[in-house]
């Protein structure tokens, strides 16, 4: 028999407008312009007023004299009637459409980001156009256009020639043979940019080295390292490179920097440009003689206003004193889209407050730095610090910081590279581990490249200084500012 009882629980559940603007909140710069466009296009009653005053006229919304009747009851109702709701209404919109969030509930719009993507040829369209200028036969062609389509996005045909004769034969039902996928991989091999279609590293290298020179001793050497001795050459071995190929220390600086003239990727030398997207900062940091000021990039403050003209919409249908139907359902969209329109508008300035106080605290927190811009002067500072100073979640504190960039006089810098960790000293002092990761930085630069400091030694000049670390937190750093070990770093 189930028995029936009444509990009471505490939830802690995120209202719409909350929802808006957290997500409002991680938002760049960069894509603000394009979040409240879409906004404006899917809500007529949330207005921009700097087009506003572009496009209309500024006689558009006379205000209304009290002592003066200017607008009657026929006038209002004429000009409302310019307004046609069922232009605008839907009922399948109104069901789905997550009130006061001003998004769809099927689609989670919010989540989508424009990428700027620059107008060029891809990597495979410049490979197919160099294909269709052969004088091919149409099997021949065939086998070249499955080729390139199997080439990952680095340029290389990692799939074994077995599975492209079977890919043909499935999907382009041609019947070939090894020898001819082959012969025709060679023909591609042939390609710009040069390396494209190699099996591995060594064929790449190679393939790149035959279109050099062959007459050069230089190039010839080469090749003989990469065919014969590319493993002693990746891992630096060069005392042994000198025994075997019987040549001196000068000679062999100038065929390994020719080797490394080599792209051992080719296929991103065309995608490079389409990766690299401008930095848009969201603060702007200036030193006036020893004094900071802040400012918040003027995109990040929209002049946005709800619309008049709905406004009156909203109060005439509501004032209405026959509601039908289809009255209703108007009066419904119509509020439903001027409380979407001020709740957007509320949550861009709480966003503007929001990024201004937790910015504000991180300059005064670490304002040796940016007086400076030395690393040293950066003090230890976690997430916590930063919220219980702008009395906020630590949460929010970290969406600021993960997405926002801050322009100074000495560049432009992610807000969460401020953030770290606290290291003591011998002398009982704490220091940021930004320190210590300069120094490391230092020592590696000013080391003898011909005998690259190990790890140890690395410890044992911080500890030196005061930084008592073990080394596996040394080799710790030293990845994480992609400073490879000692033998990598060796050179001749």
């Amino acid at each position: 028999m189930l028995k029936q009882t009444l509990q009471q629980k505490l939830l802690q559940k995120l209202s719409p407008q909350q929802i808006q603007f957290i997500k409002l909140l991680q938002v760049p710069t960069v894509s603000l312009d394009a979040r409240i466009k879409e906004e404006l296009e899917e809500n007529p009653a949330l207005e921009d007023i700097s087009l506003a005053n572009m496009n209309d006229p500024v006689e558009e919304y006379p205000d209304k004299d009290p002592d003066e009747d200017s607008f009657g009851d026929d006038d209002q109702s004429a000009e409302l009637d310019e307004f046609n709701v069922d232009d605008y209404l839907q009922t399948d919109d109104i069901n789905d459409y997550d009130y006061g969030s001003g998004q769809h509930n099927g689609d989670d719009e919010e989540d989508r980001k424009e990428i700027p993507i620059a107008i060029q040829n891809s990597f495979f369209e410049n490979l197919q156009q160099q294909l269709d200028l052969l004088a091919l036969s149409d099997k021949d062609f065939l086998i070249g256009q499955q080729i390139i389509g199997s080439l990952d996005d680095d340029g290389y045909l990692r799939r074994p020639i077995s599975s492209l004769i079977d890919d043909l034969a499935f999907s382009q039902n041609v019947i070939a043979e090894e020898q001819e996928v082959e012969e025709m991989l060679k023909v591609i091999q042939e390609f710009d940019p040069a390396g494209i279609g190699a099996r591995n590293l060594q064929e790449c290298l190679l393939i790149q080295l035959r279109k050099k020179d062959q007459e050069n001793p230089v190039i010839k050497k080469a090749m003989a390292i990469v065919e014969n001795y590319l493993d002693e050459f990746t891992k630096k071995h060069y005392d042994k490179l000198e025994r075997a190929l019987n040549i001196s220390s000068e000679e062999l600086k100038e065929i390994v920097n020719e080797i490394l003239k080599l792209n051992p990727k080719p296929g991103d030398s065309g995608a490079v440009a389409g990766k690299q997207l401008h930095i848009i900062p969201d603060f702007h940091i200036t030193n006036n003689d020893g004094v900071l000021h802040l400012t918040l990039n003027a995109r990040n403050a929209p002049e946005l206003r709800v619309s008049r003209s709905y406004q009156e919409m909203f109060d005439h249908y509501d004032k209405a004193a026959q509601k039908d139907k289809k009255m209703k359902e108007a009066v419904q969209f119509v509020k439903q889209k001027l409380d979407s329109a001020k709740w957007f508008i509320d949550a861009i300035k709480q966003r503007q407050q929001t990024l201004l106080k937790t910015m504000n605290a991180i300059m005064n927190y670490q304002y040796e730095y940016f007086l400076t811009a030395d690393e040293r002067k950066l003090k230890p500072m976690i997430l916590k610090d930063i919220a219980d100073r702008i009395d906020m979640d630590i949460s929010t504190v970290s969406r600021v910081a993960n997405s926002k960039y801050v322009q100074t006089e000495f560049g432009t810098f992610l807000l969460k590279s401020f953030f770290s960790e606290a290291i003591q000293t011998d002398t009982g002092e704490e220091v940021s581990n930004k320190e210590v990761k300069k120094i490391l930085e230092e020592c590696i630069s000013n080391e003898n490249k011909r005998k690259p400091l190990a790890d140890e030694k690395l410890t044992e000049i911080l500890k030196e200084k005061g930084y008592t670390i073990a080394r596996r937190t040394v080799a710790k750093y030293r990845e994480a500012m992609g400073i490879p070990v000692a033998r990598l770093r060796k050179q001749l």
